[in-house]
């Protein structure tokens, strides 16, 4: 137990370093337009990066997030499976709780499709595919990234080792945790659609 989580530590705390990189704030303040999380929603993800009007920061955004929850786990993984899993618990929660930010960070759909193309590529191609799906069903991207996770999850009993499974069925909670805003909207029928403005600033429509 104790070795267990010694070979767990280490690639935790990376993939918490490079999970917690603020890419949305950083990439738009790089860019003069300030303080990302007074815009919007305030959140420092892709989609509030949107809402500048800037689509390339926002691209480079999802795929910096992204790619933080990814590139710890690949580098975990010549530790083996429990190591890489430790990483990818780190950079979603490095994501979500970044400690340079007084722990406010984004709601980390964007770091946990990374994490699953590194864990498993199949489950990461599963994710990203759902999404599209019920985004074309249903038009609300919220929707489709809490439906994307929860599809991706369970696609992992089939396709991944069974402690990656494990952790990416565990994440689905506190992703869904972190769109509770998102949600309370749907319930409502408040929630824009992809491609409508929001009708309140801190409307959010992303996992990202």
């Amino acid at each position: 137990m104790i070795s267990t989580l010694v070979l767990m530590l280490g690639p935790f705390l990376l993939g918490y370093l490079l999970g917690s990189i603020p890419f949305g704030l950083l990439l738009t303040r790089a860019a003069g337009l300030g303080d990302i999380r007074k815009v919007g929603s305030g959140n420092i993800g892709a989609t509030n990066v949107l809402r500048t009007g800037r689509k390339e920061l926002a691209g480079a955004t999802l795929l910096l997030d992204a790619l933080k929850g990814a590139a710890p786990v690949l580098i975990a993984a010549q530790l083996g499976e429990l190591a890489a899993v430790g990483a990818a618990a780190g950079a979603v929660l490095g994501h979500m709780f970044p400690v340079w930010l007084s722990f406010k960070g984004g709601k980390g759909m964007a770091t946990t499709i990374g994490v699953m193309w590194g864990l498993s590529w199949p489950v990461g191609a599963v994710a990203c595919a759902a999404w599209l799906v019920f985004a074309a069903i249903f038009r609300y991207s919220s929707l489709a990234t809490l439906l994307a996770a929860l599809v991706a999850a369970i696609a992992a009993w089939f396709l991944a080792d069974p402690r990656a499974a494990i952790l990416l069925t565990l994440l689905v909670p506190l992703v869904w945790a972190r769109h509770h805003q998102n949600i309370d909207r749907l319930l409502k029928g408040t929630e824009p659609k992809i491609g409508q403005r929001p009708k309140a600033p801190d409307a959010s429509t992303s996992g990202a």
